[in-house]
């Protein structure tokens, strides 16, 4: 059998946990486990509800969503599927965590740099945001900001980002939205060259590495709530060959001067902030960006109304049982208003085709959907 060295090197990156075959096997059954959760059951509980709907009495028109979980949770089958769900996610994150955990040792090894190209920089007196603390995010257990001085909660976040994604954003590098982020800049701004970039909400690196390829003399920084997950983007960025400044901020206020930047952005941030924090994250971009600079937002990849009841009470059933706490807000929010709040001009809102590789295109961005995973929601504007 291949050795695991020889293993790491065909990988994207050699931080990556790699997985013995049962853990493989585990991890595809997961896998596969959450598509038939999702793809298969899903479904037949979007149409009993559209038949619930239907005899709803005219006196629940003002609280549809409410009333239409309360005749959902009548059928046995429903309360099967969240109970599937909610444990399709459970099982995520152990068979993820054995694997890891195996690894330890040798992903901390790799993690030691010698004559790093970036940085990382952690602060033992952060205070963790309390929307961050009342959960843990997409119930990976610790959540986003644990840290117990190792990468570790990192390395779990990076495996178990790649297989609860399907490989529908980028493989093993999951950095589509990342791509797809700077893609929208490009469309927007073919001839721009910011000299200083700046990711909030940067998790392992995902969406930061992208940046720094796609405009390799920029100065590129991010920031995010946890130690563990930046001490490894700081590893997997430099295994990436991409000198990336990280740096344990919370986005709603950094330590930033102000007008640091010509670009600020996000990749799906908002929906698992609070909705205050969106306000206070808005406001720093734009006390970060240099008069003319460029703020993108990308979030989840379809907004809706609140027209469809069912579509509502999903939001809410993601918020709850995926702990996602500004889950319906995000896929709500006036977007476009935000920005034009916070003072920044010539707002867009819309599509940006998913790009692979962002110099690359497509530079399409509209107002429809190309569809999920084909395209994302981006708002962008201008200081």
């Amino acid at each position: 059998m291949t050795g695991i060295t020889e293993q790491r090197a065909a990988l994207d990156h050699p931080m990556i946990a790699v997985p013995n075959h049962d853990e493989l096997v585990e991890q595809l059954f997961v896998r596969d486990f959450k598509v038939f959760v999702h793809g298969e059951l899903e479904p037949i509980q979007a149409d009993i509800a559209k038949q619930e709907e239907q005899s709803l009495p005219p006196e629940a028109a003002n609280s549809k969503v409410g009333a239409l979980r309360e005749r959902m949770e009548g059928h046995e089958s429903f309360r099967t599927w969240l109970a599937m769900k909610r444990e399709s996610q459970r099982q995520l994150w152990s068979t993820i965590g054995t694997s890891v955990e195996r690894q330890a040792d040798e992903l901390e090894k790799l993690a030691r740099i010698d004559n790093p190209r970036g940085s990382v920089r952690t602060d033992p007196d952060f205070a963790v945001p309390q929307y961050i603390k009342d959960g843990d995010i997409h119930l990976m257990p610790g959540g986003n900001a644990h840290d117990d001085g190792s990468i570790m909660q990192g390395a779990v976040m990076d495996r178990g980002g790649a297989v609860f994604m399907l490989g529908r954003n980028g493989g093993m590098l999951n950095d589509l939205r990342g791509q797809t982020a700077m893609a929208h800049a490009l469309t927007r701004w073919p001839d721009m060259a910011p000299a200083k970039i700046l990711d909030l909400g940067c998790g392992i690196g995902t969406s930061t590495v992208p940046a720094a390829t796609c405009f390799p003399e920029a100065e590129v920084h991010g920031v995010d709530v946890g130690a563990s997950i930046l001490r490894y983007a700081h590893a997997r960025a430099e295994h990436l060959g991409a000198a990336v400044h990280f740096s344990q901020q919370s986005a709603e206020h950094t330590d930033f001067p102000d007008q640091s930047f010509d670009l600020v952005y996000s990749c799906v941030l908002f929906h698992e902030a609070s909705q205050a924090a969106v306000m206070n994250i808005l406001a720093e971009c734009k006390r970060l960006l240099r008069p003319g600079g460029k703020v993108v937002h990308l979030e989840v990849p379809l907004l809706h109304d609140n027209s469809d009841p069912w579509v509502e009470l999903s939001g809410e059933l993601e918020a709850q049982y995926n702990n996602e706490p500004n889950w319906r807000g995000a896929l709500t929010a006036d977007y476009s208003g935000l920005l034009a709040a916070a003072g920044f001009e010539d707002v867009m809102i819309g599509y940006q085709a998913t790009s692979p590789a962002a110099r690359q295109g497509p530079f399409r961005f509209g107002p429809e959907s190309e569809g999920v995973y084909r395209s994302w929601f981006v708002a962008s504007g201008i200081a």
